[in-house]
């Protein structure tokens, strides 16, 4: 299947089915030296398992991450990382009622007219589960960034209308509320709000933003493969994923030049912009503010109100979904746009490595040294 890699030097293939055996993703391009084991990337696969609480399918995973390949006494080899994360809970027979229909809101038809055959069994390659792989190589690229002083966090901005106080902003939140806002009051009227849509069959959306700090200005490749451009492209590539913003986003198509524009100052030695209306990304490349996106979520398509579709023998049919599912998607989904942020801005420091003569002049020095 075509499109399932994603990065240029840094570059990942996730691969598996959400009722399959297992899941997995095969990272290459990780420089060697890197210490790294399970334990590095475990946590991160803890923040999108199902189950955790009554908010999320009650799927029994544990998702406990192996690392196959790629690394030796502890440390990355340079050599392709790959890593598995077993299906233990999974439900094939769950979903034997929906062999035969399209569901609302997912991607059978589209599947199915593309490739035939298609996996019905939770939507096999085009479930959220996928993200289990993207999670476990954004937790190698997040350790990376974290050495080079760039770090990158996710949490939910908003559920349905209610939005997170930025005057109550609680970095500890994100971890410790069960819908990752940073904001415990929004919390719990969220948690109130996703209740009620749950018991009435229904289920919501949500923001999540990202904020990336540390990145030093010049990162990213003008015209085709700007920062932004691929950013966008790794934050739509997540299934529940409709739309992408940085900055102010949208909401410049109503402001004047004089209120958009960010005009640079000097502290020290360097060069920052005053404001941040751009979102930390000009030109396609990084100018030193933090790089902030937003993804906007779509509700949870499987819900258990009844629905109008289509049987594969095209006549019309009426369907009830049953099973284990997210009334919410965008708490498990914080950490999934984390991490392909993660993944994108690695890749993009690496690329920038060669990006002026004295840079590859100073790879040359370190070779001479050796």
């Amino acid at each position: 299947m075509p499109g399932s890699s994603f990065g240029r030097l840094f570059r990942v293939t996730t691969w598996g089915e959400s009722h399959g055996k297992a899941l997995g993703a095969v990272i290459d391009g990780c420089p060697s030296g890197l210490p790294l084991s399970e334990q590095d990337i475990q946590p991160f696969l803890d923040r999108r398992r199902p189950g955790r609480n009554e908010y999320t399918t009650q799927r029994k995973e544990e998702d406990r991450v192996e690392i196959l390949s790629g690394t030796f006494d502890g440390m990355t080899t340079g050599t392709p990382i790959s890593v598995i994360v077993w299906n233990r809970d999974a439900d094939p027979e769950a979903y034997a009622e929906l062999k035969d229909v399209y569901r609302p809101g997912h991607a059978d038809f589209g599947y199915k007219a593309k490739y035939i055959v298609r996996d019905h069994r939770g939507g096999g390659r085009s479930s959220g589960r996928e993200t289990v792989s993207r999670v476990a190589a954004g937790a190698v690229a997040s350790k990376l960034l974290a050495s080079l002083g760039v770090s990158v966090n996710a949490y939910v901005r908003s559920i349905g209308p209610i939005e997170i106080d930025y005057n109550r902003f609680d970095e500890k939140a994100c971890l410790e509320t069960t819908v990752a806002m940073p904001d415990r009051i929004a919390a719990a009227e969220a948690s109130d709000h996703i209740r009620k849509l749950r018991d009435s069959g229904d289920s919501v959306g949500g923001v999540v933003e990202c904020v990336v700090k540390g990145l030093n200005p010049g990162i990213g490749e003008p015209v085709f493969d700007k920062l932004d451009a691929l950013l966008s492209q790794a934050v739509m590539s997540i299934g529940a994923v409709k739309a992408v913003e940085f900055g102010d986003g949208i909401s410049v198509s109503r402001m004047k030049g004089s209120e958009d524009n960010d005009a640079f100052k000097k502290t020290g030695e360097k060069i920052r912009p005053r404001t941040n209306h751009a979102g930390g990304i000009l030109g396609g490349i990084s100018d030193g503010a933090d790089i902030i996106l937003r993804a906007h979520i779509k509700p949870t398509p499987s819900i258990s109100l009844p629905q109008k579709t289509l049987g594969k023998d095209g006549n019309d049919t009426e369907l009830v979904i049953h099973g284990r599912h997210d009334p919410v998607i965008a708490p498990r989904a914080a950490v999934v746009v984390e991490s392909m942020t993660a993944i994108t801005v690695l890749d993009s420091i690496l690329v920038n490595m060669s990006s002026t003569f004295s840079s590859i002049m100073d790879l040359k020095i370190i070779g001479n040294q050796h």
